[in-house]
């Protein structure tokens, strides 16, 4: 046991550079895997991003055709409602020609006698 006081004496001078040297190895492993867990994490967050992305443009094209379903009948109440809106106001033009004549009349028959 003798022998082994001296040789440690020997040696611990460079036991700081062997472990600044082995330091980065374990190191670099950790870190390997811990980039592999990122890239596996990273690889799911995408396919998760491209299963929503797909599953968003299933929902806008639903969306798509509800709309376009809507604007249709928008326009056909819109048509509808103009042409009500010309008989209304062809009937108002009648009334009030009435009227103005009937006007007409009883101002005649009133300053006629």
């Amino acid at each position: 046991m003798a022998w082994f006081v001296p040789a440690v004496k020997a040696v611990l001078p460079y036991v700081s550079s062997i472990v600044a040297a082995a330091i980065p190895v374990f190191t670099v492993r950790k870190s390997d895997e811990a980039a592999a867990a990122q890239a596996q994490l990273l690889q799911q967050q995408i396919a998760e991003l491209q299963s929503a992305a797909s599953k968003n443009a299933v929902h806008i094209k639903e969306l798509a055709e509800q709309l376009q379903k809507t604007v249709a009948a928008l326009e056909q109440g819109a048509t509808l409602a103009e042409s009500r809106l010309r008989r209304t106001a062809a009937l108002c033009i009648g009334a009030i020609i009435v009227s103005c004549i009937a006007l007409g009349v009883s101002v005649i028959a009133l300053f006629g006698r």
